[in-house]
């Protein structure tokens, strides 16, 4: 609890002598987000892909959606990513270079002193986008890629994801089921004789 205190009266004290710098970077979030969702609406109006926000979700295939978020991903990264990322590392570089010597290694200091823990966000560490992605591949094989949406009833697209959930299994639930009989006959057996 004294760590967590000290730690605490620590960032205060830091926030209080920076406290120009704090304000920039809060201005520069809010900056971030606006342009975030500027971008996102621009797109979404302007864009062909979804005739330029007019068209209904009947109209939307698989494909238009990949390369929708395609070229959302590359407006976004040209107008807010890399301009985000140029700024703090150019701030914090001049930020750092401009802090005393003093402040600089007793930030360094708490850093080594302090043991860093692994965080679990709560991502899905990718299998979400490799199953949309295996989606994408049997909808391809079933010859609906291009197919609009409003083209099927919608239980055809909520049963080809179970569909693809299951040749996941099988595709890779086999082979994990014979690496595990391989290992379970020539080493697991063999330590408990």
């Amino acid at each position: 609890m004294s760590e967590e205190l000290s730690d605490e009266l620590y960032w205060k004290k830091a926030i209080k002598n920076h406290l120009t710098a704090f304000i920039v970077v809060i201005i520069a979030g809010a900056c971030i987000i606006t342009g975030f969702l500027l971008v996102l609406f621009w797109h979404i109006n302007t864009s062909p892909i979804g005739l330029q926000g007019t068209a209904t979700f009947d109209q939307w295939s698989l494909d238009w959606i990949v390369g929708f978020m395609w070229i959302l991903i590359g407006w976004e990264l040209l107008f807010v990513g890399i301009p985000t990322g140029l700024f703090f590392g150019v701030g914090g570089y001049i930020f750092w270079k401009r802090l005393p010597d003093e402040e600089r290694q007793e930030f360094k200091a708490r850093d080594k002193k302090k043991p860093h823990r692994k965080r679990n966000a709560g991502g899905g560490s990718g299998f979400s986008f490799f199953v949309f992605i295996a989606y994408l591949i049997y909808m391809g094989i079933q010859g609906n890629y291009y197919a609009a949406f409003g083209s099927q009833p919608y239980s055809y697209w909520v049963y080809g994801m179970f569909y693809t959930l299951l040749w996941i299994v099988i595709i890779i639930g086999i082979p994990v089921c014979i690496i595990l009989l391989i290992v379970y006959l020539t080493v697991w057996r063999n330590k408990s004789e």
